[in-house]
């Protein structure tokens, strides 16, 4: 019986060794381009000892998390925020009477009793009755420092004086708060020579003050026990961009982006010593509104590139204190959404679910993934 050779299409050749070879590594290519950034690694975090910062939205979400988290957070730094729950999911009380950030189309109503403390510290104590935030008594043993500009417009200073009648309220000791009021600053993350004048209240919203705040944060904080700052320009650990997607609960088709106001990725700072296993501690940072790295802002970032990118994530200092002091910095970050959060806020009005201020809110049980897995390769 005569075996018939396997058919082929006419005129056609099989490809060659090293045509073969190299469809592979297009291939391989192609694959890692498109491949997403990587989770969050596990590390040596004591996670009791986790504070956070902010500066408006983030401001706002600081106090948010420190509160429904409190059996954890040591200690929070504010720049240009108020008191928790203090917009009562309400966009117009958020943006008349909690900042002025409704303005010109709405009329301001910014005064020394604005946000009714009050009211709040009532909705505080229902929450913790209702299990959904810690025991706000915990408030009295963490370390706070607030920072507040003497020409903010946005936010002005009264509503910080607020935040510190509602942390009086919780027995938060006056010698465990911390007041710094800059009097030419604008509404404007502070460093020592990055960014604006200080006094311009503009996007990106970093100015060059003089000051520091990531410093008067994070040694106030972690006093006495701080380290001077890294003094080469270049970080000697690692920024990491990391897939935020994996701490988003599943909440349906949108579990990310238009439902949630969380961006796929986020940025992680590892410290050399913590990477290599070293005991560590976690400060988390959240941007303001308009600063997270996928906002388009109306002029180029001064770092370049049509969107914002690192520019804040890299330029506000924490880096330089984190390298020192084995401290990891993590800085989850927000999106845009159309006609609900155009400006990439933050969520401390209700735009997101009914419990964006407590453990139940989707932003608040993101981030606490996260820091439970940053901790998760803690070794006592």
């Amino acid at each position: 019986m005569k075996v018939l050779p396997p058919l082929r299409p006419p005129h056609t050749r099989l490809p060659s060794a090293p045509l073969l070879h190299a469809i592979f590594l297009l291939a391989v290519a192609t694959a890692s381009i498109a491949a997403p950034p990587p989770p969050l690694p596990a590390l040596n975090i004591a996670i009791e000892h986790t504070s956070v910062s902010g500066i408006s939205s983030g401001a706002f979400m600081s106090v948010q998390m420190q509160v429904a988290h409190s059996a954890i957070i040591r200690g929070a730094g504010i720049v240009a925020g108020g008191p928790y729950y203090c917009a009562q999911d309400s966009v117009m009380k958020a943006t008349t009477e909690c900042s002025c950030t409704g303005e010109p189309r709405l009329s301001c109503k910014v005064g020394d009793a604005s946000t009714t403390v009050p009211e709040l510290v009532a909705a505080t104590r229902t929450f913790h009755a209702e299990g959904r935030i810690d025991d706000p008594a915990q408030i009295a043993r963490q370390r706070v420092v607030t920072v507040v500009g003497g020409k903010d417009a946005l936010v002005p200073a009264s509503i910080t004086r607020q935040l510190h009648g509602y942390y009086d309220a919780f027995g938060l000791p006056a010698t465990a708060l911390r007041s710094v009021t800059l009097d030419a600053a604008g509404h404007t993350m502070p460093t020592t020579a990055y960014g604006a004048p200080c006094g311009v209240t503009d996007e990106p919203y970093i100015g060059k003050c003089g000051f520091e705040a990531a410093h008067a944060i994070l040694d106030w904080i972690y006093s006495p026990d701080v380290a001077p700052p890294r003094t080469a320009p270049t970080p000697a650990g690692r920024f990491i961009e990391f897939d935020q997607r994996g701490y988003i609960p599943e909440t349906g088709f949108f579990s990310y982006l238009w439902g949630t106001g969380l961006d796929k990725t986020g940025w992680l700072y590892v410290p050399s010593a913590c990477e290599a296993g070293e005991p560590c501690r976690l400060h988390v940072v959240f941007h303001g509104c308009k600063q997270g790295q996928s906002f388009l802002p109306l002029r180029p970032p001064p770092d370049g590139g049509l969107y914002n990118g690192t520019t804040f994530v890299r330029n506000t200092g924490y880096d330089r204190w984190a390298d020192t002091n084995r401290l990891v910095v993590l800085f989850p970050q927000a999106v845009s959404i159309p006609w609900k959060n155009p400006n990439g806020c933050w969520d401390w009005w209700g735009f997101t679910d009914d419990g964006y201020a407590t453990r139940d809110g989707i932003q608040i049980r993101t981030v606490r993934a996260m820091i439970d897995h940053l901790a998760s390769g803690r070794r006592d």
